[in-house]
């Protein structure tokens, strides 16, 4: 009898601990993410903190304001006096350099892939037989492959980005016949969210 009574208070004093841990992680988590990632912005845009005058030095964070409020500022230039020339025409000159080409035109294709404004890349998602005809990954399919690589049969085939967890900017590009893809009912945001997450994030419209 008093084994039990040990035991259940045990437990219990192990329930209620268990409860409190998993109620404070995510404030606590999500504090040291964002504190975490604070940090490593300021160090990183130390040398605009260096040229700010001192009545801005005296705000914190303040580098990080400014950053924001430029950008802001020369998406509004573009936007209202047509600057796209002058964009393409420094791309020129980038692309003409060795290796900046290449590294430039990587990274330049990845940003748009992820642009939450284009309605064309990244549109469908979808799920294909992958790494083995077993199992099923998520992917994006990106394009249709040219029909004079795919000479050799009938079938379409399509890119489609297989990104990894959780660093969703790696990833795997493979081709797929059309018939071996599975179009789901995922946005892009909820996509990405369940691969960072490991499949913990769920789509909150599913949960109901």
């Amino acid at each position: 009898m008093v084994k039990k009574s040990f035991n259940f208070i045990i437990q219990s004093i192990q329930s209620i601990f268990i409860n409190g841990l998993l109620t404070l992680l995510p404030f606590t988590l999500t504090i040291a993410l964002f504190t975490f990632s604070y940090r490593v912005l300021t160090n990183w845009l130390t040398p605009i903190y260096n040229l700010e005058p001192e009545y801005l030095q005296s705000i914190p964070g303040s580098q990080i304001i400014v950053v924001i409020l430029s950008v802001f500022f020369v998406g509004l230039l573009i936007k209202l006096f047509f600057l796209e020339p002058l964009i393409h025409f420094l791309e020129a000159i980038f692309f003409k350099i060795p290796l900046m080409k290449q590294v430039y035109g990587g990274i330049k294709q990845l940003v748009h892939a992820f642009n939450i404004q284009d309605e064309i890349a990244f549109k469908k998602i979808v799920m294909i037989p992958f790494p083995s005809t077993h199992c099923y990954s998520i992917g994006f399919l990106t394009s249709e492959m040219p029909t004079q690589v795919t000479h050799f049969t009938t079938e379409r085939f399509f890119n489609v980005f297989i990104p990894t967890t959780p660093n969703p900017t790696s990833g795997f590009l493979i081709q797929v016949a059309e018939k071996d893809i599975i179009v789901i009912n995922l946005t892009r945001q909820e996509a990405m969210s369940l691969i960072i997450s490991g499949g913990i994030i769920q789509p909150d419209r599913f949960k109901k």
